[in-house]
């Protein structure tokens, strides 16, 4: 019996409470995934699991024995990562998710720049707004723009995101410029479903104004609601590293430039920092100088089309 692979096996089974998701995950019979399990605990002389028609459980011994297991093969794949560099060659492969509109714009191009300088390395992007518990769905490292990072995770800052309120031009021919944060709520504004629905923050210096702005459009995710801005449905409070190319264009423009939305953290977020392979180590100092501040996407320039 290949222990390792038995171990990482059980891992898989606790993981899902199912060998029958383990089996799939592996690309393995159920009926091998079985005979490892079956295996391990002849090895180790302790019942691991209970199985039952609806769900699979740990035992007292198979809790134990999970902690040791997830060590030994962290422990492992550092040791491949390590010896794999007596070539110089990097390996390893990563799952990192992060935003739709964060991924197009910035993360794919720093990731295919990174993929250059590390033959090696695979890493599967995933895409999407949704918040995934980044152990159940096997995901290494999540890049999330927030001021309150989950405290179960490990955070660690890699930049500023700093937001601007943009208009296209035929919009604002058609309705009128805002010249203080009160006339935002004459027009239509874009928002996001999740939050500042109704509400916008702006400040300029130690001034603070709320706005209840209103709309018919709201989206989960920020390319639509720019794609939705760009052609004219109404103003949209967007990210800067999103916009930026359009703004440069003309194609949007932005508005109360003395005014300012809130900034938010960029950060990376993993869930350990025991035994961290030596290829996310890697990939976060090159994240980390990448878009080390000053970045040009992060802030505005006062070079850009104003309205």
């Amino acid at each position: 019996m290949d222990r390792l692979i038995a171990m990482q096996v059980f891992v898989e089974v606790a993981r899902r409470n199912s060998f029958t998701a383990a089996s799939q995950e592996l690309n393995l019979s159920r009926a091998m995934v079985t005979r490892y399990i079956a295996e391990l605990e002849d090895w180790l002389g302790a019942r691991l699991l209970q199985r039952s028609t609806r769900k699979v459980t740990l035992t007292d011994a198979g809790a134990s024995c999970l902690a040791r297991c997830q060590q030994m093969l962290e422990m492992a794949a550092q040791t491949r990562e390590e010896v794999g560099l007596r070539d110089g060659q990097l390996r390893g492969q990563l799952r990192i998710t992060t935003s739709m509109s964060f991924g197009m714009a910035q993360l794919a191009p720093a990731i295919s720049d990174f993929l250059a300088q590390h033959q090696q390395i695979h890493i599967d992007l995933q895409l999407g707004d949704r918040a995934v518990n980044l152990i159940e769905e096997r995901i290494d490292l999540a890049i999330r723009i927030t001021n309150d990072p989950d405290p179960g995770l490990i955070a660690r800052r890699l930049a500023d995101c700093h937001s601007v309120i943009v208009a296209s031009p035929g919009y604002l021919s058609r309705h009128g410029q805002p010249r203080q944060p009160a006339d935002l709520q004459q027009h239509h504004c874009l928002s996001y479903s999740q939050f500042g629905r109704s509400e916008w923050r702006l400040r300029r210096g130690e001034e603070e104004a709320i706005v209840q702005v209103q709309g018919r459009l709201s989206a989960n995710e920020a390319v639509a609601l720019m794609q939705a801005c760009r052609h004219g449905a109404g103003l949209a409070m967007q990210p800067y590293y999103l916009v930026r190319p359009l703004l440069e264009s003309g194609e949007l423009q932005v508005l109360l430039p003395d005014w300012q939305p809130a900034s938010l953290g960029i950060y990376a977020l993993y869930p350990s920092r025991r035994q961290l392979p030596l290829a996310m180590r890697t990939l976060l100092d090159f994240l980390q100088q990448r878009f080390a501040s000053p970045a040009p996407w992060d802030q505005p320039s006062a070079s850009l089309p104003v309205s």
